[in-house]
């Protein structure tokens, strides 16, 4: 149809109003509904891939976060590090006792590495299937100190730590095949049994307990012939006083040799292997890259067939006065409209997944904005982008050309 005359007299091309638009973009998604469909579920799964991971990752984080902070970032620990030749280096016996009279300490706990001492399930296990499992001497309080808690039975006390008898971190206790403390449960432990007190669980902020075998001080240096020397120690402190203690424990726990001390803030390491764990998303991203790129394709090939098809309406159009800019904004909505249904189903898919596999982990909901927002916006932008050949092509079509076709 003809615009109204202008003032010049000449008549000028009517605009397409944005209902007519719509209705108008609308027409090949309605009228090739599989064809549609296919095509923009490819969209549909780069979209969701995108906003998942980003989402995922950011509820992982969140997750760890809140664990940390539940959990205490005043932790630190003081390990035997090495001599300038190489050599492990050990800590002083009196180390827990100097460290803890720092004023803002508020708890000290340790554990001593019991190196000639394995321990097995029974004693007719292969000595070299030792499973990773370490032996360690402990102090009483360590749970508390290192934020975890007795999963099964008791932990050590003033009368067991003299006694063959031991608790079980969570991975070891796994390894060895014990899932509950019976009476009378038992294991081998450097050459004779040790009976099983308790199983602790997980310890997020120290992961190298949970492989542990843990007895008394006492007990280990009566029958696992152990030096007394702590290898490891867990400092608690005030939360406002964390790097001013952590300055002075090396000197502290070893005034003669400092260098040969480390000194460790657990909570740090796990926000950084979080850090870590976020980059390797990168290889999900590219995932769903390439799935908008075969969405891209999909959307680009369903709008070229669609201009070959629809010659003749083509043709009928530009015969009743459409303009070229008229098919070009034709088709080009019609594009963007597919990848705008793909990204939207994308979009809801991704956050559902996240929402579901986050509250089976416990972990809190977080789809941030760059996820659902990069992701639609992708779609959007593919869309333009796959739409935009054929759109110019359909309108370059003279009407003659397009209704010889019919």
């Amino acid at each position: 149809m003809n615009g109204p005359v202008n003032g010049s007299g000449a008549l000028s091309p009517a605009r397409l109003r944005p209902r007519d638009l719509a209705r108008l973009a609308s027409i090949g998604i309605r009228t090739r509904k599989l064809r549609a469909g296919l095509s923009a579920l490819g969209i549909a799964i780069g979209v969701a891939a995108i906003v998942a991971v980003l989402g995922l990752s950011a509820s992982s984080e969140a997750g760890l976060l809140a664990e940390i902070s539940k959990l205490g970032t005043n932790l630190l620990t003081v390990t035997n590090g090495q001599t300038l030749f190489g050599q492990t280096a050990e800590l002083p016996k009196a180390a827990p006792g100097m460290i803890g009279r720092i004023g803002p300490v508020t708890d000290v706990q340790y554990t001593g590495a019991v190196n000639n001492a394995n321990a097995y399930k029974s004693p007719l296990i292969n000595s070299i299937n030792t499973n990773a499992i370490s032996v360690d001497a402990s102090s009483l309080g360590l749970p508390a100190d290192v934020g975890t808690t007795v999963a099964q039975g008791t932990y050590l006390n003033a009368a067991t730590q003299n006694e063959p008898v031991c608790a079980l971190g969570a991975a070891a206790a796994q390894r060895l095949g014990i899932d509950r403390v019976f009476p009378g449960e038992r294991i081998w432990v450097g050459g004779m049994w040790f009976y099983v007190t308790g199983i602790l669980k997980p310890a997020l902020l120290t992961p190298e307990i949970d492989s542990s075998v843990l007895i008394g001080f006492p007990a280990a240096e009566k029958y696992l012939a152990f030096d007394g020397h702590p290898s490891e120690v867990y400092v608690r402190t005030e939360n406002s006083q964390v790097n001013a203690v952590y300055n002075v424990l090396a000197s502290t726990a070893n005034p003669e040799s400092p260098n040969e001390v480390d000194v460790s803030q657990p909570s740090q390491a796990l926000v950084a292997q979080a850090e870590a764990k976020a980059a390797l998303n990168s290889l999900f991203l590219g995932l769903g890259a390439v799935s908008l790129l075969v969405g891209a394709v999909g959307v680009a090939n369903i709008m070229v067939i669609s201009v070959l098809e629809r010659r003749s309406e083509i043709g009928l159009r530009r015969a009743l006065g459409a303009t070229k800019g008229h098919v070009r904004v034709q088709f080009m909505a019609e594009a963007v409209l597919l990848s705008v249904i793909g990204g939207a189903i994308g979009v809801a898919a991704g956050a559902i997944s996240t929402a579901v596999y986050a509250s089976a982990k416990g972990w809190q909901v977080d789809v941030p904005p760059l996820a659902w927002g990069g992701g639609f916006g992708a779609a959007i932008l593919i869309g333009v982008i796959a739409g935009l050949m054929p759109a110019l092509r359909a309108a370059r079509m003279s009407p003659t050309e397009a209704l010889w076709s019919i």
